[in-house]
């Protein structure tokens, strides 16, 4: 069976491109998120797998849940979609948009994990840090977890930086059992 990143792939570039070229990707990055949840509610998802229905009529009653929030090319893409049985990836299309968008704009999004609450300062210092290190704009989301200890997790993209108590003892222990 193949893989709905593969599937998804040339959907996501040709929107991606369609979108940057038209300047327009900001709604498309809209459009598809629209799209992507209202495969996803469970009446539709059960719709899109009848086998009673033809695809022309899948397309039609998907968009006709889009009314008046799409243009005229994010249909003829969902009609696209459609004509190749491929309604059932829009979720992965919109994250492969958005990663693609993402590197287009430089931009990442870091999920800082600290064990206790920091500042708006302390973020903002520390986004300024990754920003640098990263060569990007970096969104931070921060998260407590208790479980740290003390110190700091940073996830962004594909970078990890454990600077937790609770990494360094884990370390630690390792390094005693070798």
């Amino acid at each position: 069976m193949i893989n709905t990143q593969t599937l998804a792939r040339p959907y996501a570039k040709a929107a991606f491109e369609f979108a940057s070229a038209a300047g327009t990707t900001a709604s498309w990055s809209s459009m598809l998120n629209l799209a992507a949840v209202a495969v996803e509610v469970p009446e539709v998802d059960a719709l899109l797998k009848d086998p009673r229905l033809t695809s022309e009529s899948k397309v039609q009653a998907v968009v006709r849940l889009f009314g008046s929030d799409i243009d005229e090319a994010f249909r003829n893409f969902v009609l696209t979609l459609g004509e190749n049985d491929r309604l059932d990836v829009l979720p992965t299309v919109r994250v492969l948009f958005e990663e693609l968008k993402a590197e287009a704009e430089k931009t990442v999004d870091a999920q800082v994990e600290t064990a206790f609450e920091l500042g708006s300062e302390q973020l903002n210092t520390l986004a300024a840090a990754l920003s640098k290190r990263l060569d990007r704009t970096v969104k931070v989301q921060q998260v407590v977890n208790p479980a740290l200890i003390g110190g700091v997790v940073i996830r962004a993209g594909d970078v990890v930086v454990d600077g937790s108590v609770r990494g360094k003892l884990s370390q630690l222990a390792e390094s005693l059992k070798s």
